[in-house]
């Protein structure tokens, strides 16, 4: 039955061996990413948006709207062809922007339109 054989090191390495290693890095892989993306969430609440994320170290982001500067909607290439976008809110202090990637289009378009007339409409005090 002939093995393939890779030459590494001064050594023989079976192929088998290379396979497994890619095979289950990509699995590690993917099983980061799909916790990565569990790990994403929001909540609207009356005065602020809270956005919590983190597999191995958690974050919990509160924005309150009066400090919305603004509310962009973003989308590559490859989030563009699945259907997704990135909703960012930025304020004037950089540690308390705020982004949630992973949205279909259309409901990201609807949480910015959302989010930007609470922000318009806390900021009027100013």
């Amino acid at each position: 039955m002939g093995a393939f054989i890779v030459w590494s090191n001064g050594g023989v390495v079976p192929a088998v061996m290379w396979v497994a290693a890619v095979g289950f890095g990509a699995v590690l892989t993917w099983l980061v990413a799909e916790l990565d993306r569990r790990a994403y969430g929001f909540v609207e609440r009356a005065d602020d948006l809270i956005v919590a994320h983190g597999v191995l170290v958690k974050r919990l982001i509160v924005v309150p709207y009066g400090r919305m500067q603004f509310v962009d909607v973003t989308a590559g290439l490859l989030e563009r062809w699945m259907g997704i976008a990135t909703v960012r809110m930025h304020t004037a202090a950089a540690a308390t922007d705020a982004t949630i990637p992973g949205l279909p289009a259309p409901e990201a378009a609807q949480l910015r339109d959302r989010l930007a007339q609470k922000g318009e409409e806390r900021s009027m005090g100013l």
